[in-house]
């Protein structure tokens, strides 16, 4: 290429940046004017934007794998209880926890947790603050009536849902929610979150609320119950045989305090008695207190080893970062609202310049054909 050809090729640049320049310039009144408009509307976005405070805590699961051995072992057996291959039972993996705060039960309870509101005597549930207490914002009105009104217009075509209360459909067990709960429950669920960190297996409970005190408590009430859940299923097997160990031990001590009472008044009753009927009376009594008494020393054991077992298999939760309460709103960001808004402004403006002169080349060229 000679130097002449790159020479021209550069004029042309320059002659098309400088008109470029000029066709803006031009045309500055209507970009500001755009730009005007603009940054008022985000003015009034920065500033009508509903006030939001998030709070976390991030916390890990722990539990314990080994058998019980060393020290605890050795002290049981000398105690007469053995303890076996009491190890933990089916494990939760992290990957999983998102299912249960997904579940209807688990959103239920967290709908109902109690939460400090300001000019609430007492604790309101989220439930509550939100059917009762909850003032939408002037924005967050007017956006649910113009970017929301094509989903207001369908449910108004779909029309009404039937209305039908209670938590479970009668006699079979299945769950029901209603419109207003469903609601409720899409609006925690977006003010909720869990992020499960695989690698490092550490959880981050966060929550969101347009008060601070608020946020901090259900991302408390959150953790809590779901570390109760995990807790929960982890036991549920050990729990149900120490029921039933239990159910059982109580039984036969019962049993086995009938029988002692039973040979004591016998013995009263013939203390002075020697005959051959009344000692073998006396056998019989003692090979049942026997036979009774070994049952009972055997749960007994079992019962112990049982309560160990469920100590053993409750899962140990460290929490990395406990909840504090936010000291700054999360949103609304007024100065990067204000910023962005200006932006598309001035870009909007900028375009309808253009715009306006493609529009006008189009209508010219259309004419002399």
């Amino acid at each position: 290429m000679s130097q002449e050809l790159k020479n021209r090729i550069v004029k042309d640049d320059e002659i098309d940046m400088i008109l470029l320049l000029k066709t803006i310039w031009e045309g500055r009144k209507t970009i500001l004017k755009i730009t005007v408009v603009f940054m008022m509307i985000g003015l009034f976005v920065a500033v009508f934007s509903e006030k939001e405070y998030t709070a976390s805590t991030t916390f890990v699961p722990q539990t314990n794998e080994t058998k019980v051995g060393g020290s605890l072992g050795g002290l049981a057996a000398m105690a007469g209880i053995s303890l076996g291959g009491v190890s933990g039972g089916s494990e939760i993996a992290p990957a999983l926890y998102p299912q249960i705060i997904n579940s209807i039960p688990f959103q239920r309870e967290l709908l109902d947790s109690p939460l400090t509101i300001e000019g609430q005597a007492k604790k309101i549930s989220f439930r509550a603050y939100y059917r009762d207490v909850y003032k939408p914002s002037v924005f967050a009105n007017i956006k649910k009536h113009t970017i929301g009104l094509p989903g207001l217009l369908i449910q108004f075509i779909k029309g009404l849902p039937v209305k039908t209360t209670g938590n479970s459909i009668e006699n079979t067990g299945l769950l029901f929610v209603s419109e207003e709960e469903s609601e409720l429950i899409k609006r925690l669920t977006a003010q909720f979150s869990l992020e499960v960190n695989e690698d490092d297996g550490y959880l981050t409970v966060t929550a969101r609320m347009p008060e601070a005190i608020a946020s901090a408590e259900l991302a408390f009430n959150a953790e809590e119950l779901l570390q109760q859940y995990v807790i929960d299923f982890k036991i549920k097997k050990s729990k149900e045989q120490l029921a039933f160990i239990v159910e059982r031990y109580d039984e036969v001590e019962k049993k086995f305090k009938d029988i002692q009472l039973k040979i004591a008044d016998f013995d009263d009753k013939n203390k002075f008695t020697t005959n051959a009927k009344s000692k073998i009376e006396a056998q019989s009594m003692r090979d049942e207190y026997d036979l009774v008494y070994g049952v009972f020393n055997e749960l007994a054991k079992q019962l112990e080893t049982q309560y160990i077992k469920v100590t053993e298999n409750t899962p140990v939760f460290t929490v990395l970062k406990p909840v504090t309460v936010p000291l700054k709103k999360s949103k609304p960001n007024r100065i990067s609202i204000l910023i962005i808004w200006i932006l598309l402004g001035v870009f909007t403006g900028v375009g309808g310049v253009f715009g306006n002169i493609i529009l006008q080349n189009l209508k010219e060229k259309w004419v002399e054909s």
